[in-house]
């Protein structure tokens, strides 16, 4: 079985650590965190507000998180690098911090442990190649790409979209708008925004500094950017973005609107949706039709759920598009799948 570190026990990396918990894909055998209360992380992954706690629940034995399942060794370092994680043969760690300096650090981390491959939960320009899966995996050279990122979980959601409605009925330009759910680096009342990837930096959007419970707050978003990386022939100067940031947990949603090349009816987009979902080698589309809200989506492992009710077209090429994505559930499905396509071409 493929051996896993983590770097970083933050939300992305406990919902990568639980849902492998509970799909047993790989055995995670250490943990690093600059958290130096190792009972406060056995805490932090026993017990969660939106998914629940743990049947069988981790314990502290010395160094090491004890379960009925595994024992993990948990380091606590502020560098990736300087992490011994050929100690308890690890294969590839999963950096799940956020902080941009691992990502500088990775390759020295893999030379130093004879580490397969570093992925990378998030989208900086830093890494060797940026996947993902529905998108472009088939451009992933084992060779050449040694730190890989997988992206962030709008474009995770977007790319496979777009590629479908690229390659099927072409896209001259659009719009997307984001409604993301709130993160931790967010504020309950009024103050400075500070960065999560460049600690002690403060972000000069100071809009998201606002309290993240009494407000939605319109905001920039990279999500277009990490899109473009992904998708061939798709540019920043084709489709503009927006987001707003909500007062809700977990559950993001996109509005796509896309000036098509080609002509076409509302139910041959369906159509093509279903042939996708029908083919996929992974669970990345799914097609709704049902009276959904954001909460019926949490704990999806789609990628993108695309809600039929409102796919629409105006004069046979303007096309409207909504999609539901849990961004910490499906996107670490992802993370996953990534690393098992990954393994296969080693």
């Amino acid at each position: 079985m493929i051996r896993i570190g983590i770097n970083g026990i933050g939300r992305i990396g406990k919902a990568i650590f639980r849902n492998n918990l509970k799909n047993n894909f790989f055995d995670v055998v250490a943990i690093n965190d600059i958290n130096p209360d190792i009972n406060n992380i056995a805490y932090q992954i026993n017990y969660d507000t939106l998914y629940g706690k743990l049947d069988d629940k981790y314990h502290v034995e010395g160094e090491n998180l004890v379960s009925v399942h595994n024992t993990i060794k948990v380091f606590n370092n502020p560098h990736i690098d300087d992490v011994p994680w050929e100690e308890v043969g690890v294969d590839f760690v999963i950096d799940a911090s956020g902080v941009l300096d691992n990502v500088i650090r990775a390759k020295n981390a893999i030379k130093k442990n004879k580490l397969k491959k570093v992925i990378v939960t998030h989208s900086p320009k830093e890494v060797d190649f940026t996947m993902v899966l529905g998108a472009n995996e088939e451009k992933f050279d084992a060779d050449k790409h040694q730190v890989i990122s997988s992206s962030i979980c709008d474009a995770t959601a977007l790319g496979p979209v777009v590629r479908i409605i690229k390659d099927n009925f072409g896209i001259n330009s659009g719009w997307v708008t984001t409604l993301h759910p709130w993160l931790n680096y967010q504020n309950l009342m009024d103050g400075s925004a500070s960065s999560w990837s460049v600690p002690g930096e403060i972000y000069h959007h100071y809009a998201l500094g606002r309290s993240s419970i009494g407000n939605i707050i319109p905001k920039p978003t990279s999500a277009m950017n990490a899109t473009c990386k992904v998708v061939d022939e798709i540019t920043e100067d084709k489709i503009g973005v927006f987001s707003y940031r909500t007062p809700h947990a977990i559950v993001g949603s996109a509005d796509l609107t896309l000036n098509l090349s080609k002509e076409t009816t509302k139910r041959d987009v369906i159509r093509a949706f279903e042939k996708v979902e029908k083919q996929q080698l992974w669970p990345i589309i799914h097609n709704n039709l049902e009276p959904l809200v954001s909460l019926d989506f949490m704990g999806t492992s789609y990628s993108a759920v695309v809600d039929h009710r409102w796919t629409d077209l105006v004069q046979g090429k303007a096309l409207k598009l909504v999609l539901w994505y849990d961004n910490e559930w499906g996107y670490s499905s992802r993370v996953i799948d990534q690393i098992k396509f990954i393994e296969s071409k080693l």
